[in-house]
């Protein structure tokens, strides 16, 4: 379950971050992410926590697999909650396939979307990406033309 200080409930932070925030669609589901300046729950001082939360429409299939669907998307984010930023809302929507989908191919997808907001994508693309051409990587020795 996602801590009480780190759940969007109000419509209105729901649409801050659908309407204003950054998106990365994925096949299984869609990610928003944008910046809140303000705190539902204010405290003295500490810096605003991140918040997230879910939509699951009638279209990803009946109210079991919707659920289903939410309480793993719940699980997933709950772990990677640490790595946004403080004060951002986040929504996940879920797409039709998600509900077909095994918790591994979520968190494939929530990572990669949650990946390219953040970008951490580039990152990795330049760490995973081999340098110069393929004959230098093998070795081998490039054709002679007539």
């Amino acid at each position: 379950m996602l801590p009480p200080a780190n759940r969007l409930r109000r419509r209105d932070e729901f649409a801050v971050a659908v309407r204003r925030g950054r998106r990365a669609g994925r096949p299984l589901l869609v990610v928003h992410i944008a910046h809140s300046a303000t705190d539902p729950h204010p405290s003295a001082g500490e810096p605003l926590p991140p918040r997230a939360g879910f939509v699951v429409s009638k279209a990803v299939g009946p109210a079991v697999t919707r659920n289903r669907v939410k309480r793993r998307l719940r699980h997933l984010v709950r772990d990677r909650i640490a790595m946004l930023p403080e004060g951002s809302l986040v929504v996940v929507r879920a797409l039709p396939p998600a509900a077909e989908a095994d918790h591994a191919e979520l968190a494939s997808d929530l990572d990669a979307a949650l990946g390219r907001l953040l970008g951490r994508s580039r990152e990795t693309r330049a760490a995973s990406k081999p340098s110069g051409d393929t004959a230098a990587r093998t070795g081998a020795q490039p054709k002679a033309r007539p």
